[in-house]
């Protein structure tokens, strides 16, 4: 593999950029649905199917959280390499542990086949995707922005930020698509595979762009200026933890609304509207039916409701670059500032709108479509304000920890605390009231942060190695 320095006048073009950026974040989510989706329908069932059906459900999304465990341990592992290597070979080293992992649940045999080994090879992959989505989501934020124009550095941040709503689209499509031309039967023996094995091709596809790529031009000023530290991790935690710590909370919001508007609304959206329909699917699907513990939702079928969830995601995705048009026009701080308050605000909404919508499709849809565009808004200037928050030499790691630590405060609790808050009768007051108060933390925490947008990326680089000792 060629060095950063072998060409210092070699640039990557604006696609090579994009589709490096964008594809790596679009295996993450569409893994995370896929992965998601499977650990609801058929693991439990495959893997653990010695156990109670709760207890079996319970023990496929243990291994499901496992990839969020793993993810600050991959931040920290690809964000030294990542520093001290460079942002190319660590992007191309992420993306094969990410894809491969997900490849080999494909074709992973279940407990019938090898028994307890089964599950635990389930858990062994799934926590070995999570350390490579550790270090995916900041290596392509910083291929993307240190490779921008500094004027337009929010709207290039954006490109991996894309990701999540197309990985959505395209997992919820797919198995919209399986659902309606393979049984429950054929799903459970195969089906569900396919998912699994379609993403190699996405993998191929990713690494054959990054392969192609050269150096950004801050990490080679970098090497030029012999800046690198040897230990990132320990510089970012003695230098920098103030902003990780910010950016940290900056997030925070963002990924409560995230699993809120696609995890937890499909779980209010399709359970049953009354205790009398709930025991009656519970009893044509053989499972035990408990009315003191059981929670009314709006009732709509699965397939309908993920159908107004795509449409939402459609407006996640238009309103994602519209957000770094705007960051990179107005500025991160201000821009942030008034989307995070406009999300405060949506939490208040959960109850007198989606709560209320039973029965009324438009009202639905039109709840997803405006919660997933406040999404939109406030995910999209991520991409370049998170690597925007660190020095140069550690800017890989201080990132990837900000961003998968704020996975595990805001996104690994999120759908949990949402089914608690949910009361029996119907009421989700209280789940928009938890999405206001995540809104209130992340609004204090950009108070507390300086603007970025003017910062040039390669002059800082030079800067940092003026001043370093």
């Amino acid at each position: 593999m060629p060095s950063a320095t072998a060409d210092p006048t070699a640039v990557n073009s604006r696609g090579r950029v994009i589709v490096a950026s964008l594809i790596g974040t679009s295996i993450e989510f569409y893994d995370f649905y896929v992965y998601a989706t499977a650990a609801v329908l058929v693991f439990p069932a495959l893997f653990f199917p010695n156990d109670s059906p709760a207890a079996a459900q319970l023990s496929s999304f243990v291994t499901f959280g496992l990839a969020f465990l793993a993810r600050p341990v991959g931040s920290v592992l690809f964000g030294h390499f990542g520093d001290r290597v460079g942002r190319k070979t660590t992007l191309v080293a992420s993306l094969l542990v990410m894809g491969i992992a997900t490849f080999l649940i494909g074709v992973l045999p279940t407990f019938d086949a090898i028994g307890i080994a089964a599950p635990a090879l389930l858990a062994v992959l799934r926590f070995t995707q999570g350390i490579g989505l550790g270090g995916e989501w900041s290596g392509a934020a910083l291929l993307a922005t240190e490779n921008a124009p500094r004027a337009r550095r929010a709207i290039y941040g954006t490109f991996p930020q894309l990701g999540a709503p197309i990985g959505f689209i395209l997992a919820n499509s797919l198995f919209l698509v399986l659902s309606l031309t393979v049984d429950d039967a054929a799903f459970a023996a195969w089906g569900w595979r396919v998912p699994f094995l379609l993403s190699a091709v996405l993998v191929i596809v990713g690494l054959y762009v990054r392969l192609r790529l050269v150096e950004t031009p801050a990490f080679r000023r970098t090497l030029e200026t012999g800046t690198r530290v040897r230990v990132p991790l320990g510089s970012v935690l003695r230098s920098s933890w103030p902003q990780l710590i910010r950016g940290t909370f900056i997030m925070v919001a963002t990924y409560v609304l995230f699993y809120f508007m696609t995890t937890f609304t499909l779980t209010f959206g399709t359970a049953a509207h009354t205790v009398e329909a709930g025991a009656a699917a519970a009893q044509a699907a053989g499972k035990p039916f408990n009315p003191a513990t059981f929670q009314i939702g709006l009732g709509y079928l699965r397939n309908d409701f993920l159908v107004m969830l795509i449409v939402g995601v459609v407006f996640f995705g238009v309103f994602t670059p519209i957000a770094g048009v705007l960051a990179d026009r107005f500025g991160r701080r201000p821009m942030l500032l008034v989307t995070t308050a406009l999300i405060a605000l949506f939490g208040l909404s959960f109850q007198p709108w989606f709560g209320s919508s039973a029965g009324a499709p438009v009202a639905t849809t039109a709840f997803l479509a405006v919660g997933l565009a406040l999404m939109g808004l406030t995910f999209g200037p991520m991409g370049a304000l998170l690597p925007e928050l660190f020095p140069t030499n550690v800017r890989y790691t201080g990132s990837a920890i900000a961003y998968n630590v704020a996975s595990i405060l805001g996104a690994s609790i999120a759908p949990i605390v949402a089914v608690l808050l949910w009361d029996r009768d119907g009421s989700i007051l209280k789940v928009g009231l938890y999405l206001t108060g995540a809104a209130v933390v992340t609004f204090v925490a950009l108070l507390l942060t300086r603007e970025t947008r003017d910062v040039d990326l390669v002059e800082a680089a030079v800067a940092e190695a003026a001043a370093a000792p």
